[in-house]
């Protein structure tokens, strides 16, 4: 247990749907006398898995079950799955702020974490009285947190409202200074949920940055859980995939990665919603996937394959598609144009299935908007922008340095002699 900071066994969380607390009075007695004789909570074995897209028989739902890992002292952990996959509820048990069901937790050194906006902090107190609010609370002395307070300041970029009631700050100065605190106070353990995300990206860099320092230099242990999976292969070492409360893969993160990416597919390309009232021909399907059979992901640095399917209530011919691409600021990243390279289609009546090949993606990690354009010189048959998104996932390959949104979109091959 010397180099180790977290060990979980068997852990598992409970919950009865529509309930506080642990429900009627006869349901506790039960609990109790199957405790006493030493058997398993009698509503633990019907509770049913987590699974929030089916309705289910039972009102017990495990929120995790089974759920056994390791974190080394001085390791990054990053835990990525779908929303409702249990990993608010693993680190609000590691946090200490709900209880486990079943099994045990070991922890070596005290714990900051970062769970959601407002979290920790006295809302009526002013940013400097939260300051040491906190580091009271993770037992260090008032000369100790006055030695970090003009670095916690200073990171957070609140230095203007340090004496202002936190309850007047925006979402994101919450954020900035709840995560100067948590990081520059000294724990052993920093656990970090999604909430960066309310930040602006120069801070979310910022924050990456100080996690990584945290741990390369300081030795600390760092659990972080993002759906940016651009973040999370840059900065962590490990990571555990969880599905429905269940760890699905704990291994390498690249491994987790590529495994969460292959599942996910390309569920963003399938947000088709059909107008073609009084057109000629119109969008009724769009695929973003790898050129690779063995995964619908498309992923940076690979090939890709795009599928656009066209209906039309006759022939038509000398066809153009356009394929723009966007970033979520609305930026044109680059287009894809069937005119570029001299090339039309003949729309037959009825489905049409066309086809553009990318060999090498260089689209970074992340989200992206797509409008599609389906016409020629004389009439414009159908232009898509109802809100199609794609999802590209990173590689196996190993970038030291990604650029940031700041250096552009894209990533293009490149070798430097």
């Amino acid at each position: 247990m010397s180099d180790i900071a977290i060990q979980v066994e068997n852990l598992g969380k409970l919950y009865r749907l529509g309930e506080v607390g642990t429900g009627t009075l006869g349901q506790d007695l039960n609990r109790w006398w199957a405790r006493v004789r030493g058997k398993e909570d009698p509503f633990a074995v019907v509770g049913e898995t987590n699974d929030r897209t089916s309705k289910g028989t039972s009102d017990f739902v495990w929120s995790l079950k089974d759920v056994n890992f390791e974190v080394k002292k001085g390791e990054v952990l990053g835990i990525i799955g779908r929303n409702g996959a249990g990993k608010s509820t693993l680190l609000k048990i590691l946090s200490k702020v709900t209880a486990p069901t079943t099994g045990k937790i070991k922890i070596q050194g005290r714990i900051a974490s970062l769970l959601e906006v407002g979290t920790g902090f006295h809302p009526d107190l002013t940013g400097r009285e939260n300051i040491f609010l906190n580091g009271a609370i993770l037992g260090m002395s008032k000369t100790e947190i006055r030695s970090k307070f003009d670095e916690i300041v200073d990171f957070s970029g609140v230095e203007r409202y340090i004496d202002t009631p936190v309850k007047r700050y925006s979402s994101g100065m919450y954020v900035r200074l709840a995560f100067a605190v948590a990081a520059f106070l000294e724990p052993e353990i920093l656990i970090i949920d999604e909430v960066l995300a309310v930040g602006d990206a120069e801070f979310q860099k910022k924050c990456l940055g100080r996690m990584k320092d945290v741990s390369v230099n300081d030795g600390r242990t760092v659990l972080f859980v993002s759906h940016n999976l651009h973040a999370i292969m840059s900065l962590c070492d490990t990571g555990i995939y969880l599905k429905n409360g269940t760890p699905v893969l704990i291994d390498t993160i690249d491994s987790i990665v590529k495994s969460y990416s292959n599942e996910q597919g390309s569920n963003f390309s399938r947000n088709i919603e059909i107008y073609s009232k009084g057109k000629r021909a119109w969008l009724t399907d769009f695929k973003f996937i790898s050129a690779d059979e063995k995964s619908n992901s498309p992923r940076m640095n690979e090939p890709a394959r795009i599928e656009v399917m066209v209906e039309a209530i006759e022939d038509i011919k000398d066809v153009f598609i356009g394929i723009g691409i966007n970033d979520l600021n609305g930026l044109r990243v680059f287009t894809l144009f069937s005119r570029f390279y001299n090339k039309t289609y003949d729309l037959f009546q009825g489905e049409n299935n066309i086809l553009c090949m990318i060999d090498n993606l260089i689209l970074k990690p992340g989200i992206y908007n797509v409008e599609i354009y389906v016409g020629n010189d004389h009439v414009k048959l159908d232009y898509y922008d109802h809100g199609l998104q794609i999802e590209i996932f990173p590689s196996g390959r190993n970038y030291s340095s990604l650029p940031d949104s700041s250096q552009g979109s894209v990533l293009v091959e490149q070798k430097w002699v």
